[in-house]
C-alpha cells in the first residue's frame, strides 16, 4: 500500500545518499513496473495456455487426484454394498453383454469361483488383494472354445495404486501374467506351465476405479513352450499396456493336480451346465 501511495504522488524525494539514486518524479518507476507486469502477465498467460495444451485436464487429474476415503471392510454393510454394485455393473457392461451373446465362439467362466477358501486366502490376487477398493469381484473371462484367444474383464479399485489414482505397474504385470498364463496353459500338452518371460510395454497410465479389458492371443506353441501376446485396454478400446509372454511346461507337470489348476484359471463349462461362477440373480 505504501508503494502505490508513493507512486501516485507527484514527486518522490529520497534522502541523499551516494548509494541511492533519486528521481524527481515516480512516473518512470510506475511505467517500468506496469511494463514488467504486462510482460509478466503475457508470459504467464502464454505458459498457462501451453501447459493446458500439453497437459490436458485428464492428466492434471492423474497428477493431482481427488482425495478418496479408505476402502470399507469386506464384512461391513458399506463394503458388501460396494461389491454388489461393482458386480452388477460388470454384468451390465455393453461389451460383456455382447460377448455373452456370442456363445458359438466364446464360453464364460470365473477364475477362483470353485477354489477352496483355505487356499484362496493365501492367493495374492484372489485373497490378499481381494475386497472393496481393491479387486472387489472376481475376473470375468470369455475364452474361445479353441483356446486361441480370451477376453478378461477386471475392476481395479482405488487401493491398488502406486501414484495415487494410477494403478501400480507391478500389479498390472501380475494381471497380465495370470491372464496370459491361462491362455498358454490351455494350449500346453499337460495344461500346466510356468512363466519364463514377460516383456511389457506401458503405453499410458491406467487409472484406478475403472473396468479394464485384458485381451490375450496364442502366438506360437512348440512342444512344451507357448508364446502368448496380449494387451490391457480401457472400455473404449484405448491400449494401455502391451505384453508378450513365454510359458513353459515343467518336467514335473505330472506331479501337479490338474483339477486345482483348473479351479484357479476358471474351468470350461460342460455341455448342459450353467456358466461357472455367474450369479444369475445379479445379472438379471
Amino acid at each position: 500500500m505504501l508503494f502505490f501511495h508513493l507512486v501516485r504522488s507527484r514527486s518522490l524525494v529520497l534522502p541523499k545518499s551516494p548509494a541511492i539514486r533519486t528521481y524527481a518524479s515516480a512516473a518512470p518507476v510506475a511505467r517500468w513496473a506496469a511494463g514488467r507486469l504486462a510482460v509478466g502477465g503475457a508470459v504467464l498467460g502464454t505458459a498457462s495456455y501451453a501447459l493446458g495444451s500439453v497437459y490436458p485436464p485428464t492428466v492434471v487429474e492423474l497428477a493431482f487426484p481427488r482425495p478418496a476415503p479408505p476402502p470399507p471392510s469386506s464384512d461391513s454393510p458399506e463394503g458388501q454394498d460396494q461389491v454388489q454394485q461393482v458386480e452388477h455393473a460388470l454384468h451390465h457392461l455393453p461389451l460383456v453383454e455382447a460377448y455373452r451373446t456370442n456363445t458359438k465362439e466364446y464360453y464364460e467362466t470365473r477364475p477362483y469361483a470353485s477354489y477352496p477358501e483355505e487356499k484362496r486366502i493365501h492367493s495374492l490376487t484372489a485373497g490378499t488383494l481381494s475386497g472393496p477398493g481393491k479387486f472387489a469381484v472376481r475376473p470375468l473371462v470369455f475364452a474361445k472354445w479353441d483356446e486361441s484367444e480370451s477376453v478378461v474383464f477386471i475392476h481395479l479399485g482405488r487401493s491398488l495404486c502406486g501414484h495415487d489414482g494410477i494403478v501400480h505397474g507391478g500389479l498390472l504385470a501380475t494381471i497380465l501374467d495370470e491372464a496370459l498364463a491361462r491362455t498358454a496353459f490351455m494350449n500346453l500338452p499337460s495344461k500346466i506351465g510356468v512363466t519364463a518371460n514377460l516383456n511389457i510395454n506401458y503405453k499410458l497410465p491406467t487409472k484406478a476405479d475403472q473396468f479394464i479389458v485384458v485381451k490375450t492371443r496364442i502366438a506360437e506353441v512348440k512342444g512344451r513352450k507357448a508364446t502368448v501376446t496380449g494387451q490391457i485396454e480401457d472400455l473404449n478400446g484405448k491400449v494401455l499396456v502391451e505384453v508378450t509372454g513365454l510359458f513353459v511346461e515343467p518336467k514335473y507337470a505330472n506331479m501337479l493336480k490338474m483339477d486345482t489348476i483348473g479351479k484357479i484359471m476358471g474351468e470350461r463349462p460342460k455341455a448342459g451346465h450353467p456358466i461357472i461362477g455367474v450369479d444369475v440373480a445379479v445379472t438379471s
